[in-house]
């Protein structure tokens, strides 16, 4: 009994859970994310970037670029990410504000550094604020004015740790993106730039994670080994609930410059940033009799959908959400039933076979939780159908048995460098139903620019019982000619993907994007889009353009196959048939309609039918015209109604 509560959920001590469901939101670990950006205002990120002739040439300057990648961000997470937190602050302004001056803490605490929307979920009006400030000219040019004193870096980081410690102290992952095309702000003052890195580990002991947004100047590269080498630590957060970095993983060491970094933010932020899920934890995985292993399973690929709308009373002070609720009751009394007093029931025939809560949960126990290898065979015996549910991620976990990261790994790479897979029996919870499960090694998965998209590991994929297995649709087989694959084959050539895969961040799925830009215009009070943008559409003009003569050719070669094959077959051409032609001056012909006349069941005929047990031949309305007059329930389909005609026969 000791394995079996340790994998109960929280509350099962008083009542046992009745049947295992299917994962969903509620069943994971939410994980909050607080991102705070930190943006120089100076002479030189006020200067805009020498004008060319490139189209793509960037021509914000740097400062007003991190605001729109921060105002775009704050957009996105009010509406997909409602927990999260965010603000923006601007250090080396003339100006100086920092949270509620009247608190007691001035703000000569922090001297020229203004904290433009603190550290907070974001509201609209949030957004509306940096937006004016993106926009607005007149408003940017009285706020962004530089100080002619430089500013403490060591003060900065001070300010960014009292904003997390105040605002965001229990948050799972916390950010701080720093923007600056100063190198080397302390250059002659040994003293501060130690402070600096005394400040930045006090940052990375509060688990706050500094991803830096370098600027490189026309006539100077930026050099992050003066001063952020010791400032910025090349980690990332090791919870595997934390969001993934926004800015894509890119490593400190990267020396991409930070005008990309944030275009690529701010192409990437009108997807939904969804926080990794882990199905289970410490789940021990059996190689061998006595011979276990702790693993973690991660959903990596999980279906997006808008967020789920709720009821709203709008009759108090304020808006407040309706909570629901669900009661039982007795059809023929009226009476609310207690849970207590239900019993699950399955149908057997014509009986209904009752359970007690006990002896389901006992029916559907088959063990503790765990994953069971029973063998291993060559992966060119999986095929590819043999996938009914999304896989598992799964990974090794050091919590229950020590070592289990070396054999994890001694088994993903046994299984790539000999092609094999295994065979698993997989109970996932507590009274889940057991499946079997292919054990399919993955490979180490890298960009273009050498980081990581997909870790080394092992995918957990569930395969089909005998039962789930359906019959084949019953088919006649015409195999294509050599003529015709072959003009085929020219045709897939030519309109083959980029790198000849197919790259889901490439195409955001339109339907959710135009959700959330409605819901975005609405709650800013923005002018609503005309259509949505929709990059699944095929772009018909380079398509013609590369493969049209030969999707033409296809054509007259599959017609003249099919003339062809005609001949062989004796296979009459179809002719459709059509309405016929109404003579001048006359009339179109009516279209027949088979009247249905359906007249009141008396109660001697429904009492002849029950007798007769020909309910069943009685139609729907029928059948709900006499339940209405005896003062019964019309709702729910034919057999729910046969079966409550039956129910006041026999009760009479």
């Amino acid at each position: 009994m000791a394995d079996e509560d340790r994998w109960k959920r929280p509350g099962e001590e008083e009542e046992e859970e009745e049947e295992e469901e299917e994962i969903g939101e509620t069943a994971y670990k939410h994980a909050k994310d607080a991102v705070l950006f930190v943006i120089e205002v100076s002479h030189s990120m006020l200067t805009a970037p020498p004008p060319t002739d490139s189209k793509k040439a960037e021509r914000d300057t740097p400062t007003s670029a991190a605001l729109k990648c921060a105002y775009a961000l704050m957009q996105q997470r009010i509406i997909s990410n409602p927990n999260d937190m965010m603000g923006v602050l601007l250090y080396g302004t003339e100006q100086t504000q920092f949270q509620e001056e009247e608190s007691g803490r001035g703000s000569l605490s922090y001297p020229h550094c203004y904290l433009l929307t603190d550290l907070d979920i974001p509201a609209a009006r949030d957004v509306r604020a940096l937006r004016d400030l993106v926009e607005d000219e007149e408003e940017s040019q009285k706020l962004l004015i530089p100080s002619k004193e430089r500013v403490s870096m060591p003060n900065v980081l001070f300010c960014a740790n009292q904003i997390f410690t105040t605002k965001a102290p229990n948050f799972a992952s916390r950010r701080l993106f720093i923007v600056t095309d100063e190198d080397d702000p302390h250059a002659t003052d040994k003293a501060l730039k130690s402070a600096a890195a005394v400040r930045a580990k006090d940052l990375y002991d509060l688990g706050v994670i500094i991803e830096l947004f370098p600027i490189s100047r026309p006539n100077h590269k930026f050099d992050r080994s003066k001063f952020y080498d010791d400032i910025i630590y090349n980690n990332f957060p090791t919870d595997p609930e934390a969001p993934a970095p926004i800015s894509g993983g890119t490593a400190p060491t990267s020396t991409q410059d930070g005008i990309s970094l944030l275009y690529s933010l701010l192409s990437a932020v009108n997807s939904k940033a969804v926080a990794r899920r882990a199905q289970f934890s410490s789940m021990p995985l059996e190689i061998g009799p006595g011979f276990r292993i702790s693993v973690k399973g991660y959903i990596l690929f999980k279906r997006q959908e808008p967020k789920r709308s709720c009821y709203v009373w709008l009759e108090g002070e304020k808006a407040q959400i309706a909570v629901g609720a669900t009661t039982q009751m007795a059809e023929d009394t009226a009476r609310y039933v207690e849970k207590v007093e239900i019993r699950k029931a399955y149908k057997f025939g014509g009986e209904q076979i009752t359970f007690a809560p006990g002896e389901v949960s006992s029916l559907r126990h088959f063990g503790v939780p765990g994953i069971r290898i029973i063998g291993f065979k060559p992966a060119s015996m999986l095929p590819i159908w043999a996938n009914i549910r999304p896989a598992t991620f799964i990974y090794p976990s050091e919590e229950d048995y020590v070592g289990s990261t070396r054999v994890f790994s001694a088994l993903q790479q046994k299984l790539l460098k000999d092609n094999l897979i295994g065979l698993t029996w997989f109970v996932a919870r507590k009274n889940a139903v057991p499946v079997i499960a292919a054990l399919l090694p993955g490979a180490e998965r890298l960009d273009e620019n050498g980081a990581q998209v997909i870790p080394p590991g092992i995918w957990l994929a569930p395969l089909p019982f005998a039962d789930d297995i359906r019959q084949n649709p019953e088919t006649t087989l015409i195999r294509a000619p050599e003529p015709l694959i072959d003009r085929m084959r020219e045709v897939v050539q030519l309109l083959q993907l980029p790198k000849a895969r197919y790259d889901p961040s490439k195409f955001p799925n339109p339907a959710l994007q135009w959700h959330y830009r409605i819901l975005q215009a609405m709650a800013l009070e923005e002018d609503l889009p005309e259509k949505p943008e929709d990059k699944t559409i095929p772009k018909y003009k380079p398509i013609h353009k590369r493969a049209g003569s030969c999707v033409i050719d296809w054509g007259h070669e599959l017609h003249r196959q099919h003339e062809e094959w005609s001949k062989h077959n004796d296979v009459a051409p179809s002719v459709s048939k059509k309405r016929p032609v109404p003579s001048e001056g006359g009339e179109l012909p009516t279209r027949e309609k088979k009247a249905k006349i359906e007249g009141d069941v008396s109660d001697e005929q429904m009492k002849k039918a029950f007798e007769k047990q020909a309910i069943g031949k009685l139609t729907v309305p029928e059948l709900k015209a006499w339940l209405q007059g005896k003062g019964l329930a019309i709702g729910g389909k034919k057999d729910v109604l046969v079966e409550r005609v039956e129910e006041y026969f026999e009760t009479k």
